[in-house]
């Protein structure tokens, strides 16, 4: 996977070029994902503009899209799957979606996220989107546009681009055959991104006596929250091919044509 210049959008990456067994790789071009893109400017983006983006995936709540709508190239289908619309209805609100606000009180996030609360809170997440009914129809969505060459190139993300993306990206390299040491590597390779696009957000919250690690568990990713979702997947059903078939519902004739357009 490699990052993509963009002047617009955040952590911009091209799932093409992962390393597959075999000594292959994913196609280049097909698949790739970012951060939000309330920011983006064709013209002043070459890049993107470049892409010929046919389709976008929006993984983000009804909050957030409303906050942030998204920009896109005409002619773009924008289709949404609200990854967090079932955990939004339990009890207790993802840190995932409230990242900016338990930032701007050091006092609050040290109450609700520290001792380790914070990296709790993000594994129980991340097991949420293997088994809440609406993340699974988003992942569903998500595989089943992928798998149809008719999505032409296809760009998914959710606001920072690195926890509900970075799932779906997951998935699709392991149904890839990606091998687990590409899955974490790649996983973990926007990291730099995040941080630099949060800097301001984290040096205010430091700045002002937040605890450091607080702000980085809310920041980064972790190998232990993708551990997290994949445990999950594991002891649910056994393989990451029967939570696709099973849990997702997605059939193998669809994850045979993901893999027809996409292995290079």
């Amino acid at each position: 996977m490699t990052a993509t210049p963009s002047t617009t959008v955040a952590n911009l990456r091209d799932l093409g070029g992962t390393p597959l067994p075999g000594g292959r790789t994913v196609r280049p071009g097909l698949v790739l994902r970012s951060g939000q893109l309330d920011r983006l400017d064709l013209d002043a983006d070459p890049v993107v503009a470049g892409l010929g983006l046919r389709t976008v995936i929006d993984f983000r709540t009804d909050a957030e899209r409303a906050d942030h709508p998204d920009r896109i190239p005409a002619g773009t289908r924008l289709l949404v799957g609200d990854v967090l619309a079932d955990k939004l209805n339990s009890a207790r609100l993802p840190a995932a979606v409230q990242l900016k606000d338990l930032l701007s009180d050091p006092a609050v996030a040290e109450e609700h996220l520290g001792g380790g609360r914070a990296q709790a809170l993000f594994a129980d997440t991340y097991r949420s989107f293997v088994n809440s009914g609406s993340a699974q129809a988003a992942y569903r969505m998500l595989l089943t546009e992928v798998a149809d060459a008719d999505s032409g190139p296809l760009l998914f993300h959710c606001t920072a681009g690195k926890d509900r993306t970075g799932w779906g990206a997951t998935v699709i390299l392991a149904l890839l055959g990606a091998d687990d040491e590409t899955l974490m590597a790649e996983y973990l390779s926007v990291n730099p991104a995040v941080k630099q696009a949060f800097a301001p957000l984290i040096e205010g919250f430091t700045a002002a006596g937040g605890d450091p690690d607080i702000a980085l568990a809310l920041i980064g990713v972790f190998p232990s929250y993708l551990r997290a979702a994949l445990d999950e997947v594991e002891t649910r059903y056994g393989s990451m091919e029967k939570y696709v078939r099973e849990g997702l519902g997605v059939a193998d004739e669809t994850v045979e044509a993901l893999r027809a357009r996409l292995v290079a």
